[in-house]
């Protein structure tokens, strides 16, 4: 099963960072940071190595849904910043994170409130972790 880690390590947050606004202006929504999928170590991890590759959990608004996506990249330096390349395929890891990440922390802050400013209830339905 990956290992999720909500913080990203200081030594990744540049690259992470970079992803992150690749993929907002990819996809026109503004996506938050909210996990990487099996960080490497620090004392595992060369600066100078490129590219990158990184998994992230993204959070956000698309098509109308709130959203949390795992996406992998690969992160270049180019100059003073990064090249980044989003890759399609799915990870070689077995199993999917998403137990370890619904609800995401923070992510969905007042959406029961706003929902419930629209209709007279709301059903919440839990199963087995996915919500």
């Amino acid at each position: 099963m990956p290992r999720v880690e909500e913080s990203i390590p200081s030594y990744l947050a540049e690259v992470a960072e970079a992803a992150r606004a690749w993929f907002s202006s990819h996809e026109g929504s503004d996506f938050k940071l909210t996990g990487i999928v099996d960080p490497q170590p620090a004392d595992a991890f060369d600066a100078a190595a490129d590219p990158r590759e990184i998994q992230l959990i993204l959070c956000g608004h698309q098509d109308g849904q709130d959203v949390c996506l795992r996406e992998r990249f690969a992160v270049t330096r180019a100059g003073e910043g990064f090249a980044v390349q989003h890759l399609d395929e799915p990870a070689p890891a077995v199993g999917s994170p998403a137990p370890l990440l619904d609800p995401p922390v923070g992510v969905r802050a007042g959406w029961l409130d706003e929902a419930m400013k629209r209709h007279a209830f709301v059903v919440l339905l839990f199963y087995r972790g996915f919500w």
